[in-house]
């Protein structure tokens, strides 16, 4: 366990490392104590993180090794199947009754040891079922895929709303640094007879606004830290610090037929579904296989006797030819089943093409709108600087000058930085929506 005060985390790796250190000093039998560990963390490192530590990625991992399981059983049914039987018995056998008396023989003891061996030799219902199951592991694994592109959206937006959160902070303590700068200037003309106890009220009342606000965006600083350290999967007594800004400036995505390709090629969903047709194809083609005759080969060889040492060899073999005739419609009814099913997989690749077409279209949007709404936030608080800086020079000079002006610029003056934060948020929460419905979530910086 590292006992420095702050440890950097380049990548996902150190947190997980951070993490089991951290767990292995809570788990009893450790009774020395750990100091709090803060970890200054990147997007990337929060990405990579998300990926190594989260428990639903996890879960999906294990599940692509039971996808796994049901591939090789699959398969060992067109494999040999060899076994082993020995067997040492006593017995008698009833010879019939004579008279009114049963008759037996005297007890006689017999030693059979053989193996036994079987093979199918032609299946295409097995061989079928075999393709089945590997088209379903390939299935297990894009849903991996998808959410673990899941789980790193939903850590990357995290960290955007922690950023947020940090901003706004920042935004309000401004705010009050400028309203208490004022405020000594409205108490300075106060005493000179111009200015009046109403006008200090009021900006008393605005510095407890700003106060306020800013207190609740620190809860939402640490909310949002809480919500990314259950995302990556860390304890929650890490002193979590976000070192990565909000970008101002991204590129915008100039061939939307372009980005609706390249997503139709790297999203995992769009890859699972059409997966999960071919699976559904040959689920089909294994029931209706069962209508062929099939092959099977069988056999067996050992030694028999009365005692282990005193046996003869003996052995059996078979070639047997299966030929269903009639099951009760039993088969039939598998077959409609199963080709309503291909036909409801296809349907769902209608619904899976429209879905990731339109999230590529709507984060296409949403990028252009939001770097739109940047540029006329940073703007407007351009102009509203400017605003508040003429109404406290009037303010200063001019002993006529209005108070409301001097309040009008300050209220543009807040509501212009909060529309700036928001702004790049909406923008770099856009930047990530487009990464994701793109699939390109891993090249996200």
């Amino acid at each position: 366990m590292m006992r420095c005060g702050v440890l950097t985390a380049a990548t996902g790796l150190a947190v997980l490392v951070l993490s089991h250190g951290v767990w292995a000093a809570e788990t009893p039998g450790v009774a020395a104590p750990v100091p709090p560990v803060a970890l200054n963390l990147t997007l990337r490192g929060a990405l990579t993180a998300a990926v190594d530590n989260n428990p639903d990625v996890q879960l999906y991992k294990e599940r692509i090794e039971a996808a796994q399981g049901q591939v090789q059983t699959q398969l060992g049914s067109l494999l040999p199947n060899l076994a082993g039987t020995v067997r040492q018995t006593r017995q008698t056998q009833f010879l019939g009754t004579f008279g009114l008396a049963p008759q037996r023989t005297d007890p006689f003891s017999i030693f059979d040891g053989r193996v036994n061996a079987s093979q199918n030799l032609f299946s295409v219902s097995l061989i079928h079922r075999w393709r089945a199951s590997r088209e379903s592991l390939h299935v297990t694994e894009f849903e991996s895929d998808s959410r673990k592109y899941d789980v790193m959206a939903s850590a990357a937006l995290a960290y955007m709303e922690g950023l947020k959160a940090m901003a706004m902070v920042k935004v309000h303590e401004a705010n009050q640094r400028v309203m208490e700068e004022l405020l000594a200037l409205v108490k300075q003309r106060q005493r000179g007879g111009v200015a009046t106890g109403l006008d200090i009220a009021r900006l008393d009342a605005q510095i407890a606004t700003e106060r306020q606000l800013a207190s609740t965006s620190r809860y939402d600083v640490e909310h949002s830290k809480l919500a990314l350290l259950n995302l990556l999967a860390i304890p929650y007594d890490i002193k979590l610090a976000l070192t990565d800004d909000f970008k101002s400036e991204i590129g915008g995505v100039s061939d939307t037929q372009g980005a609706v390709a390249s997503a139709l090629t790297a999203r995992p969903e769009v890859q699972a579904q059409f997966t999960r047709m071919k699976a559904s194809e040959l689920t089909y083609s294994s029931i209706t296989g069962e209508r062929l005759p099939s092959l099977v080969a069988q056999g067996d060889y050992g030694l028999i006797g009365n005692r282990w040492n005193n046996t003869l060899d003996t052995y059996n073999m078979a070639l047997l030819l299966q030929v269903p005739l009639f099951d009760g419609a039993q088969r039939e009814g598998r077959i409609a089943e199963a080709r309503s099913q291909l036909r409801q997989e296809a349907l769902r690749m209608r619904t899976v093409l429209n879905q990731v077409k339109m999230e590529v279209h709507d984060a296409i949007a949403a990028v252009a709108a939001a770097r739109e709404q940047v540029a006329i936030a940073q703007a407007g608080l351009k102009v509203a600087t400017k605003e508040l800086d003429l109404a406290r020079e009037r303010y200063a000079v001019i002993t006529a000058a209005s108070y409301f002006e001097l309040t009008n610029g300050l209220t543009s003056v807040a509501r212009a930085r909060e529309n700036l934060v928001n702004a790049l948020f909406q923008l770099n929460a856009a930047r990530v929506n487009l990464a994701r419905s793109t699939g390109s979530l891993n090249t996200l910086e």
